[in-house]
């Protein structure tokens, strides 16, 4: 039987349902820790959890003492943080969202140079590249093109095509993402992107292309996800000690 979800999560659920709700716009103060803790009826230390969680979001602002300040400019846009490594859905429900994807096909092939490179295969090497539509409540927001080294993309070429997890099937086969390397940029919507987003194709989406290892290291995936403008947008939290996320011009 599964324990009760920890404390801290109901109320940065309930607090994070406010803000989306508009309740506290953009610029506003979410009221002090104390009021929140007589509020919940939790201590002033789930609280802290809470408030850290959203802060992780990119919700609200991190300045520990002070009233949280919630954070605007995204447009309505969900925000997706850095800080810790999760699944579209697991990223999808964490909002109250409810997550869908629409496998359009699966198609093994010989490895790329840049798959081979990305994966640290042989040239030529067999692996599996998988084309998704991903949803959040219904609404088509990105489209997902995953390459897979033969062991993980077997696995993914058995699963049902309305799965709305590959990354919770592949956990329950052993197989754990557990360290990412990400490159956002935009690019412009090629004819597939169109089709199944229902954008323009030429349209600019957003595009984040990351390579995904298991606990050894070893490559699972190289993907590129394209979003449609407005649906998402990426935080990143870093300081003078950490060089978590790096950026570079042009590229391709």
């Amino acid at each position: 039987m599964a324990g009760k979800a920890p404390l801290y999560r109901k109320v940065a659920g309930d607090l994070r349902a406010a803000i989306t709700a508009g309740e506290y716009g953009s610029g506003a103060r979410l009221p002090a820790e104390d009021e929140l803790a007589r509020t919940y009826g939790v201590s002033r230390g789930t609280i802290r959890q809470a408030l850290g969680a959203l802060r992780a979001d990119g919700l609200v602002t991190s300045r520990r003492g002070a009233r949280r300040v919630v954070l605007g400019g995204a447009g309505g846009a969900r925000l997706q943080s850095f800080e810790e490594l999760r699944s579209f859905a697991r990223w999808a429900r964490s909002l109250g969202e409810v997550p869908g994807g629409r496998t359009v096909s699966v198609d093994p092939g010989e490895a790329s140079e840049e798959e081979a490179y990305h994966l640290r295969l042989p040239l030529g090497e067999r692996v599996f590249r998988v084309l998704r539509v991903r949803t959040l409540s219904g609404a088509p927001v990105m489209v997902e093109r995953t390459t897979y080294p033969e062991r993980v993309g077997e696995l993914v070429l058995a699963m049902d095509p309305q799965l709305a997890s590959h990354a919770d099937e592949l956990e329950a086969h052993g197989i754990l993402f557990v360290d990412a390397h990400h490159t956002i940029d935009v690019v412009p919507a090629d004819a597939a992107d169109a089709e199944l987003l229902g954008c323009g194709a030429g349209e600019a989406l957003l595009r984040e292309r990351r390579r995904s290892t298991d606990p050894a290291g070893l490559p699972l995936e190289w993907s590129q996800d394209r979003y449609l403008p407005g649906t998402v947008a990426f935080t990143v939290r870093n300081s003078t000690g950490s060089r978590a996320m790096g950026r570079s011009l042009g590229g391709s």
